[in-house]
């Protein structure tokens, strides 16, 4: 039964959006934080959120705690079941916004009905919540903004066997995707460039109704690492070393950049053994798994180049707040980024803002090098094709050189550059998007 007396909570008076995402604090996963961030900025910029997620308890990931306490008290949160794993396993459905998609289904429905909402957000991956986009405007003429974190349907997909799980996700994507945008009102994802390969598959969806936001970062969350009473900073860094830290996952694309970057390490061995022997490189949680404690993916990569003697990999994801610890104490940050053009690496944000040196090495086409390049602070490298990757090797050899040895030379990243990536103006945007969609929504 849905009705006002059990969502328990008055009508507001300001303008109400209703955030869909089914990973929300204290889920430790990357896609939480565009919710997160969106629900504690909105309301200074005129709109109340409501998140719409799957409860804690039906998560199969190791929870973050820490990171409720970056949410508003006054949030409101209205968190729905989803249907077991050990019961959809069996079937090969382990994908939480299938498990429960009904349940979010049917409470989006008595939102809509009950309260006066004027706009939805459903963010994703997951993005299989974003087919309820035509049912919200079609059934209550409330606008749905879609926001891809991520492509639901990648080039890399579209390279593996049909025959295969990654197959058969990238086929039900192709087959679902353009089912999603006829319900959409409006689009956004994290970077031109996938905004552009979405409008080639789509050619009948306005373009103007796209914009690139990426995900950003809020300086505040820096904030809790001085007035937690938790234990942040358990990861312990090797005392008398010169720490340079990756914080992020791994995945196949970026594979190539992480086998440049080693040989190149493996070069300052040969031409400055002494300072090599001072170096400890450290990734961390580079499966984006919180529950994953053997899945190495740079072990093996080290071992080939023969520097695994300096490098420390721990596989799971770590809570977001011990995260922030490690870019904080180390010497130096490693961004190191896929060979995907669209690829934004939104964590590049938060390493900015931790104010350490950095060594980056992206696509040249991604937005993630013409930010750093603009802001400064490091030494941001990039490349247009395999070749030019590989050709990087001794550049690569010669910044890690200098990012060690002299590192006020860098500078300090200029903040004026990543202000407009900064959660509270990521915010603004969304809310002029939604401001919009309602004034078109009002038009006779």
């Amino acid at each position: 039964m849905c009705s006002r007396y059990a969502l328990q909570r008055l009508e507001p008076v300001s303008k109400t959006c209703v955030i869909v995402s089914p990973y929300f604090p204290p889920s430790t996963l990357a896609g939480v934080h565009r919710a997160r961030h969106l629900a504690k900025h909105l309301p200074a910029a005129g709109w109340t959120p409501i998140v719409l997620c799957v409860d804690e308890a039906y998560h199969e990931e190791r929870l973050d705690p820490g990171l409720v306490r970056l949410v508003p008290a006054s949030t409101e949160v209205v968190k729905v079941s989803a249907v077991s794993p050990r019961l959809t396993r069996p079937f090969g459905l382990g994908e939480i916004s299938l498990r429960s998609f009904v349940s979010l289904r049917r409470k989006l429905t008595c939102l809509l009905e009950t309260r006066s909402v004027h706009a939805v957000l459903i963010t994703g991956s997951p993005y299989y919540p974003m087919l309820l986009a035509a049912e919200v405007k079609q059934r209550f003429g409330v606008p749905v903004v879609l926001d891809f974190q991520d492509p639901w349907v990648s080039g890399w997909g579209a390279t593996q066997p049909r025959i295969s799980k990654t197959g058969l996700s990238h086929g039900l994507a192709t087959a679902l995707e353009p089912r999603a945008l006829r319900g959409a009102s409006f689009v956004t994802s994290v970077s031109d460039t996938q905004n552009a390969q979405m409008a080639a598959r789509y050619p009948w969806f306005d373009r103007e109704r796209m914009a690139a936001i990426p995900i950003g970062s809020d300086p505040e969350d820096f904030n809790a690492l001085d007035s937690t009473d938790e234990n942040i900073g358990s990861y312990e860094l090797e005392l008398g070393c010169i720490h340079l830290s990756y914080v992020g996952t791994i995945w196949p694309p970026v594979v190539p950049t992480i086998r440049v970057f080693l040989r190149a390490v493996a070069a300052l061995r040969s031409k400055y053994p002494k300072l090599y022997d001072r170096l400890r490189l450290n990734f961390v949680g580079t499966t984006a798994n919180p529950n994953d404690v053997a899945g190495f993916r740079v072990l093996a990569l080290a071992e080939a180049a023969g520097v695994e003697n300096i490098v420390r990999e721990i596989p799971q994801r770590i809570p977001y707040l011990d995260a922030l610890s490690i870019l904080l104490r180390s010497d130096a940050t490693l961004m190191l980024g896929s060979d995907e053009p669209h690829y934004t690496a939104s964590k590049i944000y938060p390493y900015l803002m931790s104010g350490k040196p950095y060594l980056s090495v992206f696509h040249r086409a991604s937005s993630a090098h013409e930010i750093l390049t603009a802001a400064g602070g490091g030494v941001a490298l990039a490349f247009s094709t395999g070749e030019e990757l590989a050709a990087l090797e001794e550049v690569i050899c010669d910044g890690l050189h200098r990012l060690v040895t002299e590192p006020e030379t860098l500078g300090k990243a200029d903040s004026a550059v990543y202000m407009p990536f900064e959660a509270r103006a990521i915010a603004e945007r969304y809310a002029a998007i939604f401001e919009r969609l309602l004034s078109e929504r009002k038009k006779p």
